[in-house]
Order: structure tokens, then sequence, then C-alpha cells
């Protein structure tokens, strides 16, 4: 077992432990098709989600991670699109666990280091569960290869760790 303590703009002196190794033992109903590294370096949330939080996860995850030093860039993003709501529209409907305040991408990280909260896990599980109604919705409308069809469905696909570059 191994304590990560959190300093960041978030959270501070905020400490949790990984009791699995990093990348296995995943929930059985748990398949992301990406991993925090992968996703990072693709380009998701306008590059500006974990610029504060480096230090908390592998090095590794940040060395070809599209990033902005600044502000949110669109641009940044793999399909060029925001498909994000801000973190207050999250904070509202209640889908914010308090020990992840940056939401389901925060959670996962941790996960994927290998964190485990029997009730939270199952939780977000079912959440990105969820977003597969998504895949369907390319998969019907959109010719196969053509990554121009969906764009703002495709990048918020990318946020869940969902893959649609071979659809």
């Amino acid at each position: 077992m191994k304590l990560v303590v959190v300093n960041d703009n978030m959270q501070n002196d905020f400490h949790y432990f990984l009791t699995e190794k990093e990348g296995v033992n995943f929930h059985p109903d748990f398949i992301p098709e990406l991993n925090p590294k992968q996703m990072l370096d693709l380009g998701i949330f306008g590059g500006k989600y974990m610029t504060d939080c480096i230090n908390e996860f592998p090095k590794n995850w940040f060395e070809n991670a599209v990033l902005s030093k600044e502000n949110k860039n669109i641009n940044l993003n793999y399909f060029k699109i925001d498909a994000s709501m801000p973190l207050s529209h999250w904070q509202e409907k209640g889908w914010i666990y308090e020990d992840d305040p940056r939401g389901w991408f925060q959670w996962y990280c941790r996960y994927f280091m290998g964190r485990r909260l029997a009730v939270e896990d199952l939780r977000q599980i079912k959440r990105w569960k969820s977003m597969v109604r998504h895949l369907g919705a390319i998969k019907k409308n959109c010719i196969p290869g053509d990554l121009s069809c969906r764009k703002k469905q495709r990048q918020a696909l990318l946020h869940w760790a969902y893959d649609t570059r071979n659809i």
C-alpha cells in the first residue's frame, strides 16, 4: 500500500492510498479503451484540466501531454471542439465526489494508479457505462472513418476514455 499526498489548487494535504498496481485489477464492468496518458497525449479538456496537479501522477503521463500553460484552449482538444460543461454545472448536478473535486477524469486517474473506493468506484463506473449511448449514435450516423462526423460526441467520449478514432 502506498500513500499519495496531494497539494494543488483544489486540495491541500489531501491523501489517499494505492492498494492495487497501476493499470490492473479493474472492476470487470470497467474496460476503458484509453489510459490517462493516452488521453492527455491526444488532447482533452482544452489542455487545462491537470496543469496544477502534475506532481500527483506519473511523470511519463505528461511527457507528450497536450497542455495549456494559460487558459483552456479548445484547439488543443483532439477534435478541436469544446465538449465540456463547466465544473460548476457538474457540482450543481451533484456529480462531483468530494474527494475528487475535478470530477470523473480525476477519479479515473486515481483509479488507474491503484486507488480503490468500493462505493464511489461503482458510481463512477456506472456513469462511464452510460456514455456508451454516444458510441451508438456515432455508429448509426457516421460513415466509418469520418472523424469529422459528430466531433462533439467524439470529444466527449474521449474525455471518458472511449476511443472513436476507429469507428
